[in-house]
């Protein structure tokens, strides 16, 4: 029996190069005998964390918005693959938000052990993304059963649906899929 794989897609822009390889990513986590499930952040509801430290209690946020939903889909995941586009070397907005909405599961007894990162961005190089696996890494570093599982840099696509035209990005992301 395979994995229970959530692809969580950070983008929120139309054509985006980083949810077409996410696609790619969760083909496949299917093709591999995976359990998958595709989650994409664009057209949500999601607030600011307003740190008020209340779901350290009761395992609740006190926002009320659709993150009640997507929280627990990370903690049932026994693999999470984040994918994001890098703006400005770093992690989308709507990742960071939505990394800082998970924190009532700090006391929840999550699934997930392994937790991946698929990147997409106009830079190319190894070290485009680093700043990003770091943020995710400290991110993880915060449930001690988990570990960061790597990292797929998908450098030199700048305007949407660019992806879809890189075979070598689409075949690298359906591999790393197939990994995870």
């Amino acid at each position: 029996m395979g994995k229970k794989v959530l692809v969580v897609s950070t983008s929120i822009r139309n054509g985006s190069n980083s949810e077409i390889l996410a696609h790619e990513v969760e083909r496949g986590a299917l093709d591999a005998g995976n359990e998958v499930e595709f989650v994409s952040l664009a057209g949500r509801e999601i607030g600011f964390c307003r740190g008020c430290l209340a779901c350290q209690k009761t395992g609740n946020c006190v926002i009320r918005d659709e993150m009640d939903a997507l929280i627990g889909k990370v903690r049932e995941a026994d693999v999470i693959v984040f994918a994001t586009p890098i703006y400005y070397y770093e992690m989308s907005g709507q990742m960071k938000v939505f990394l800082d909405r998970c924190n009532p599961l700090y006391i929840s007894d999550y699934k997930f052990r392994s937790v991946y990162l698929a990147t997409a961005s106009a830079e190319e190089g190894d070290d485009v993304a680093e700043r990003a696996a770091r943020g995710l890494q400290g991110w993880i570093e915060c449930f001690p059963k988990a570990s960061f599982g790597g990292m797929l840099q998908s450098g030199g696509v700048t305007g949407p649906n660019e992806a879809a035209g890189r075979e070598e990005l689409l075949a690298a992301a359906r591999e790393f899929g197939r990994r995870v």
